[in-house]
């Protein structure tokens, strides 16, 4: 594959190594493609053996080891062909900041306090809810400098920004699910931009 075509390819190869086994409608939504061609992408990433699909009714499909290995050289070469990586690293620096406080507010979201105890959170009290919301909104304002900087240097890293947006409007307007209940939602998201910034620049977990 070359051009545009393997632009594609790679960016389907990493949505799966960022965000684990997924079907078309969720790579889809990962990469911004049309289902048809996430499917065209995926069958050709499985002839080289880089993809595999799961048996069953799910149709999933993961990547392989040998795609892994395959990611790991395609992504460090356009990193390095972008010139990007002192970018990144300096980005990656950034998101460390705020990435303990994202976890502080998926806890905060699942459970809140009730009677001098912590208890799991029912979303019965939506007043509690909105003021966990409005930090999420805080924080996601905080980091549209790191989405905007990673962007910048290489553009693929724009999808988590619109995606990011996108979970947190949805749970503001109701989709409670969106905030950390969902393979759609703002902590899934978030955790994908973690994995995507760590295997960028070749960072063990």
């Amino acid at each position: 594959m070359t051009g545009a075509r393997s632009d594609a390819g790679l960016l389907m190869l990493h949505a799966l190594r960022c965000g684990g086994y997924a079907g078309l409608s969720r790579l889809s939504a990962t990469t911004g493609l049309s289902e048809s061609e996430v499917e065209s992408e995926l069958i050709d990433l499985a002839v080289d053996g880089h993809v595999t699909r799961l048996s069953g009714g799910l149709g999933a499909w993961g990547i392989t080891d040998t795609g892994r290995e395959a990611d790991a050289e395609r992504i460090a070469a356009q990193l390095d062909a972008a010139g990007a990586r002192s970018a990144v690293t300096a980005a990656f620096d950034r998101f460390l900041v705020l990435n303990p406080e994202l976890l502080d507010l998926c806890t905060a979201w699942q459970l809140r306090p009730s009677g001098g105890e912590t208890v799991v959170n029912d979303h019965r009290d939506p007043a509690y809810d909105a003021r966990v919301l409005d930090r999420f909104t805080d924080l996601h304002e905080r980091a549209l400098p790191v989405y905007h900087d990673l962007e910048a240097a290489l553009p693929r890293f724009g999808r988590y920004r619109a995606r990011l947006a996108d979970a947190l409007d949805r749970a503001r307007s109701g989709e409670l699910t969106y905030v950390t209940d969902t393979t759609a939602s703002f902590h899934t998201v978030w955790a994908e931009l973690h994995e995507d910034l760590l295997s960028t620049l070749g960072i063990p977990r």
